[in-house]
């Protein structure tokens, strides 16, 4: 009854204010190093315009990195359900979608367009679900620790995104953008379903509205042309996705882009927005987990 009051309210316009940010903190930092690239914010506030030369190399350093080569293992064990195997970890093969948790942990429903402030929720995977947006680094941080597994680091993105080829700045190949391929390019929704009346501020951010327009977010899966070579989908486009670093100013990062845009920011896997705090949600910020993967030496 409280979810679906909250959201009646919110579709009334597009004035209408939203719950306040999480204030949770963030479990342990992940282990792998984290790239720590500048660039300007898809929304234009408070946004990096540059990077400098420094963390240029920084990015193109980490870039290298995720393709050492793992060390061989004789036993390995098998990725869930759901996840794809990639070097020493398993990553979702698609964006997360929420379910909220009880005080018996017991799972109920929760609107892909309605954000999770206040909640306990638990991420899933699956295709061809509405995958969730309107959610802060730290809310997917605990979204999922509570299915076991953690955001991804820079590392475990990029390869993840552009496969065994280091060059590649697509998770189909090559550095050239193939529109079509991935959904991303469409413009600010903001701006579709607001039109003369946006403003851009938070309420209008968090409308559940404008993930729900024809063209759009798209269901987890519906691009096939967008599956990396590890086949994972999504990694460019769709909804941005919060990764486990955090700077030292307290902001988070997403990667990848969204359907509005996946370049100004850095092209296709090497997208990357660093200009909003690590409680801060929209409609374009979702995320996906990752997870170690469980080794032995063969008997």
């Amino acid at each position: 009854m409280r979810r679906a009051l909250a959201l009646s309210v919110c579709l009334v316009g597009c004035g209408q204010a939203h719950e306040s940010h999480s204030a949770l903190a963030l479990g342990p930092p992940e282990s792998a190093a984290f790239a720590a690239r500048a660039t300007r914010s898809e929304l234009g506030a408070g946004t990096d315009i540059g990077a400098s030369s420094n963390e240029q190399r920084a990015g193109e350093a980490t870039r290298t990195a995720s393709f050492a080569s793992p060390k061989p293992e004789a036993h390995v064990a098998a990725c869930p359900a759901g996840m794809a195997r990639v070097a020493g970890y398993c990553i979702d093969r698609y964006e997360a979608y929420v379910v909220e948790l009880d005080d018996h942990d017991r799972e109920l429903p929760h609107s892909p367009y309605a954000p999770v402030d206040g909640l306990r929720v638990r991420a899933k995977v699956a295709e061809g679900v509405v995958p969730q947006g309107y959610i802060s680094q730290v809310q997917a941080q605990h979204a999922c620790q509570n299915a076991g597994k953690r955001l991804c680091s820079a590392p475990e993105f990029s390869l993840a995104c552009r496969g065994p080829d280091p060059k590649a700045s697509y998770p189909y190949g090559g550095k050239r953008r193939q529109a079509g391929k991935c959904n991303e390019g469409k413009g600010s929704a903001v701006s579709v379903v607001c039109g003369q009346a946006a403003n851009y501020g938070s309420s209008q951010l968090n409308d559940p509205r404008l993930n729900q327009w024809a063209g759009g977010l798209a269901k987890t899966g519906a691009y096939a042309a967008s599956a990396s070579p590890f086949g994972v989908f999504d990694l460019v486009g769709n909804l941005h996705e919060w990764s486990a670093e955090v700077g030292a100013n307290g902001h988070g990062f997403f990667r990848g882009g969204f359907y509005g845009d996946a370049e100004v920011n850095g092209s296709g896997c090497d997208y990357v927005t660093k200009a909003h705090a690590s409680n801060y949600h929209d409609y374009s910020t979702g995320f996906r987990c990752c997870q170690d993967v469980a080794s032995s030496e063969s008997e």
